[in-house]
């Protein structure tokens, strides 16, 4: 078993980014938002958070940072498309166009600074627990924060009346807009919680799991983890199961080249992507199970005037 924690060790932090990033777009989709702009808001949360680091020596406020960069895109986006009615799907395309461009002049300088990363935090007592210690308690803080949101945000849907009036608005935005809820409101808030948790898991990639700067280092994490939302069906501890299997995924191209498989490397990239695409030609094949779970106004403008 000790011979499978390094690579254990790596499918979790592998999954860290994606599972933020993905149990964030959840909330603002079962609120009725589709936010195609995840990737766009992960890359500068990634470049806001390295750039704070090296400016305030301070990983909390680098971390904070990153939740506000985040926090400022999806503003961006949910102006757009809640108060100017604006279409989401071109809309959060082109949020993940201009982040992915932002990022990369705002990163000029901090290409090829180094960072030591966040520092580990073992929990005493558990973390001397043979094997379990090493693969479950000596993580560094996102990782623990990880886990635990996706505690919190199951508890808000599922046992809080706010979580019941959010999916109540994504069920049906008319018949919450006529029991006297705030159906802009409510989608705004969970659109820049959906922004907050996407800058988090950027900031995980550029503070944790590859401490430096790199041009469009999310790779495409954005769009995985709005295909795990999908592959979910809208469920919180699916995500957490989804999020730790396409993680698992995509290091496997670097465990099958230390085992000596021979697999042309470029193949093994492709796993990740090639997985998503699977997945959702899978799930797509029972739209009444899609329908079923779906938020029902998923995608839909809500015009309060008619």
């Amino acid at each position: 078993m000790e011979a499978y924690i390094p690579m254990l060790l790596t499918i979790i932090t592998a999954a860290t980014p994606l599972l933020f990033a993905a149990v964030g777009e959840m909330v603002t989709e079962k609120s009725g938002v589709l936010n195609l702009g995840v990737e766009g808001m992960m890359i500068m949360g990634a470049i806001i958070g390295f750039l704070t680091v090296h400016l305030t020596g301070s990983a909390t406020v680098a971390i904070l940072a990153s939740i506000m960069a985040g926090v400022i895109m999806a503003a961006l986006f949910a102006s757009l498309v809640l108060f100017f009615h604006a279409s989401q799907v071109p809309t959060g395309l082109a949020l993940t166009i201009f982040g992915i461009g932002l990022s990369a002049l705002v990163g000029q300088s901090m290409i090829g600074v180094a960072y030591d990363g966040i520092p580990s935090l073992a929990i005493p007592g558990l973390a001397s627990i043979p094997v379990l210690g090493d693969l479950l308690f000596k993580h560094d803080i996102l990782v623990y924060l990880s886990v635990l949101m996706v505690i919190l945000v199951h508890l808000f849907l599922s046992k809080t009346r706010a979580g019941l009036i959010l999916r109540a608005v994504g069920d049906s935005h008319d018949a919450a807009h006529a029991m006297g809820y705030s159906v802009i409101r409510i989608r705004f808030l969970a659109t820049l919680f959906g922004g907050g948790m996407a800058g988090l898991g950027g900031a995980y990639l550029s503070l944790a799991y590859s401490p430096l700067w790199v041009e469009q280092m999310t790779a495409g994490r954005g769009w995985i983890a709005l295909a795990l939302v999908v592959f979910a069906s809208w469920r919180t501890w699916r995500v957490l199961f989804g999020a730790y299997l396409f993680g698992g995924i995509s290091i496997l191209q670097l465990h099958a080249q230390a085992y000596g498989i021979a697999v042309p490397a470029q193949v093994m990239s492709m796993l990740p992507y090639l997985a998503t695409i699977i997945v959702l030609v899978i799930i797509s094949r029972d739209l009444s199970k899609i329908r079923i779970n779906a938020p029902a106004s998923l995608g839909r403008s809500f015009h309060p005037s008619r």
